[in-house]
């Protein structure tokens, strides 16, 4: 029996389409999910959107329409960016279906039931840009650090608190007894260290007449459930079936929601805990960070008019931020395209199936359905190193072309050409088999183009930039 793999990645804010900093997470996810059903495991892998809260509600008013059909219009355009980078999404959620706002209920009501929920007053700092309170320690130059155009909020108000610092033990020792759980390990030191700190109970629930746009509490009309105590749960709500998660992907920014607050909900509601959260960097833009203010948003679709789809997937899974910030700009994805895809992978192909049909030879199919992958390939997937098991790839490439420059194909004749050339055929459809997770469309056209006996020359993968 195969079975189940579970990836999902944070939900999007509404308050804006995303750009390609948000998009990031969604392609890595795609790798890990399309490779899963490529081995055959029963795989689910859950996106979407983050709909309540003020950041939503006030980016309505701004634009002059009410907050359903708002959050509606930036979903639809969201799931269009993603379509354009064919990420296979199996569920794209948002935080207005019904089916989570039940959840979230239920949720609510067993944490609840448990004794973690308590009514109480809040004073102090909120963030709109983080949808959370600060404590002064998070605060720097009386300014949120992630959020540094955004004033704070001072707030007094009444609250459900939950009490997170009941959980401090248990998450320290979870955290130290499961090496995986948090990943790359400089998130999880940072997470230890916040630990020490203490953590303090916190505020579940904004009032109505403060912020409207959100799930009722369950028996208190008066409050609405806070947006993180919100959308941590579509988790479970997108694929209850498929609970729990085998991987939540994240910006490094939102690692300490996923493995602290989120941990420790699940142990007070009674759930299982996801198996590794995983926090990625940052990417700028030209050394700046990319923000609506600044004024240099880039969306997929407008790397993908340059580059084209597998164009943009393979610079952010090779060359993203996965373990460390990143800066990007146009000039450097140009070059690491022509190097690498146009005078790369899009040569070698070239290469071989001209050689091929010149050759007038055949070259038989060998079946190659449910394959899996094997040795440093595999392993890099597993240790979750997508960046390097794509660079393992190319290495595969480089070889290849390497091979034919020493055999000098066009030099040979009869058997010894045959000989050489089945060589190489066998090698590039092994390695379209592998690109699938990566380069879906492109891994396609090669397949398409070499699963037949009769192998002949096609348009370029990948043009060269100019």
């Amino acid at each position: 029996m195969n079975r189940k793999y579970y990836v999902t990645t944070a939900i999007d804010y509404t308050n804006d389409v995303i750009h390609i900093g948000h998009a990031y997470q969604k392609i890595i996810a795609d790798v890990f999910a399309r490779y899963h059903r490529q081995i055959g495991d029963k795989t689910f892998f859950l996106t979407g959107t983050d709909e309540h809260g003020g950041t939503s509600e006030q980016a309505a008013k701004t634009a002059g329409k009410s907050a359903k059909d708002f959050v509606d219009e930036i979903a639809q355009k969201d799931k269009e960016q993603l379509d354009a980078l064919a990420i296979s999404y199996d569920r794209f959620i948002r935080t207005t279906d019904e089916d989570h706002k039940k959840v979230v209920a239920d949720f609510y009501k067993r944490v609840e039931k448990t004794g973690d929920i308590y009514k109480a007053e809040y004073e102090g700092f909120y963030c709109t840009g983080c949808e959370s309170y600060k404590n002064l320690s998070e605060i720097v130059d009386g300014k949120c650090p992630l959020h540094p155009t955004r004033k704070l909020e001072k707030i007094k108000e009444e609250n459900y608190f939950f009490k997170w610092s009941k959980y401090q033990g248990f998450l320290r020792k979870h955290i130290l007894e499961n090496p995986d759980f948090i990943k790359p390990e400089s998130q999880k030191k940072n997470v230890l260290g916040f630990l020490k700190l203490g953590l303090e109970d916190i505020a579940i629930s904004r009032p109505v007449k403060k912020v409207a746009w959100g799930i009722p509490v369950p028996n208190d009309p008066s409050q609405v459930i806070y947006v993180w105590f919100d959308a941590l749960i579509n988790y479970i709500s997108g694929a209850p079936n498929f609970w729990p998660a085998d991987l939540h992907i994240l910006g490094k920014d939102n690692v300490r929601w996923h493995a602290i607050l989120w941990p420790a909900m699940l142990k007070s509601a009674g759930y299982k805990l996801p198996k590794t959260v995983y926090g990625h960097g940052f990417i700028t833009l030209d050394g700046e960070k990319i923000s609506k203010s600044r004024g240099n948003i880039i969306r997929p679709t407008d790397l993908i008019k340059q580059f084209g789809v597998d164009g943009v997937r393979y610079y952010f899974i090779r060359h993203g931020p996965w373990t460390e910030d990143v800066d990007i700009n146009l000039e450097k994805i140009k070059e690491i395209y022509n190097a690498d895809l146009a005078n790369g992978l899009g040569n070698l192909i070239a290469r071989v199936a001209r050689l091929c049909e010149n050759s007038k030879f055949e070259f038989p199919i060998k079946a190659r359905h449910n394959l899996i992958p094997t040795g440093e390939f595999e392993k890099y997937i597993k240790t979750l190193q997508p960046n390097e098991a794509l660079a393992h790839l190319w290495t595969e490439i480089t070889v290849l072309d390497q091979h034919i420059n020493k055999e000098k194909p066009w030099e040979l004749k009869g058997n010894t050409l045959k000989e050489v050339l089945s060589w190489l055929v066998e090698e590039i459809r092994g390695i379209s088999y592998r690109l699938k997770p990566f380069l879906p469309e492109t891994a396609e056209k090669i397949e398409k183009q070499f699963g037949q006996s009769k192998i002949k020359s096609t348009d370029s993968l990948f043009p060269r930039i100019k």
